[in-house]
């Protein structure tokens, strides 16, 4: 302020935390207020675990099937969200200029990744508590290493963000559309979570079992239902469509 009382600007950008802060408060409601993304990432899940749990529709082996569900399930949202709703919205975000324009402001392009990914990991927490919920008032009994169960769930975010960023930068938005919701579908028919793999042929098996659907959804299962300490096994193959995932979605998306 100037001794004559008049404010003097200050142009100039907002510091950096602030701004992808924002962005993230941002991208987080509008995937909440997005009725497509509220069908994928809240209601065909715990549809599916009300409906397995209580039905006897599929033979989940011995025991409840609310304790089969749940980590495939968890394992669902999170692909729901990280991967399919992170795509189309990407895509057409990127199709109507929106990411153009974004990357000529202040913030940086990574700092626009950021707030994107933060902004999953909180619609993830919430979708983790309503499956919780919903699976324990269901006669739920988990148990095993939480730090495990965080590890997979962190893992498996960052291998399907890769993969959804990398779609939705490299293909139109129509066909980010269609590919993302059929990939959703066939993983979820074929990514052991409602459907455990070994009903399916042994020479199928082996490569299902690498897809991170199934590594996310049998780590899931082996901490939580098993009780297993970590699975190792599992966290490699996440590792590993992590690194490759993200990689290749910096290296070929298209902000245009």
């Amino acid at each position: 302020m100037t001794s004559a009382g008049a404010y003097v600007p200050r142009p100039g950008a907002a510091p950096l935390p602030r701004m992808i802060a924002a962005q993230a408060v941002l991208e987080t409601k509008m995937l909440l207020r997005n009725g497509e993304q509220l069908l994928l990432t809240v209601i065909i899940p715990t549809l599916l675990l009300a409906l397995f749990s209580t039905v006897d529709i599929v033979d989940t082996g011995e025991g409840k099937a609310v304790d089969f569900l749940a980590p495939g399930i968890l394992a669902l949202a999170v692909m729901s969200t990280a991967f399919t709703g992170q795509a189309i919205a990407t895509g057409f975000e990127r199709r109507y200029g929106v990411l153009k324009r974004l990357a000529s402001s202040p913030l940086p392009r990574w700092g626009l990744m950021t707030a994107k990914s933060a902004s999953v990991l909180v619609v993830e927490v919430l979708q983790v508590i309503l499956v919780t919920v919903i699976a324990l008032a269901l006669g739920w009994s988990p148990q095993g290493n939480p730090f495990a169960v965080l590890l997979l769930l962190v893992l498996g975010t960052a291998a399907f963000s890769g993969l959804g960023l990398l779609m939705a930068g490299t293909l139109k938005a129509e066909a980010t559309l269609a590919a993302a919701n059929l990939v959703f579908l066939l993983l979820l028919v074929g990514g052991g979570v409602v459907v455990p793999l070994d009903k399916f042929p042994e020479a199928a098996q082996g490569v299902l079992g690498l897809l991170p659907i199934a590594a996310l959804s049998d780590g899931l299962r082996d901490v939580l239902q098993h009780g297993a300490a970590m699975p190792w096994g599992d966290l490699g193959i996440l590792a590993g469509w992590s690194v490759v995932g993200l990689a290749a979605a910096g290296r070929f998306f298209r902000w245009e």
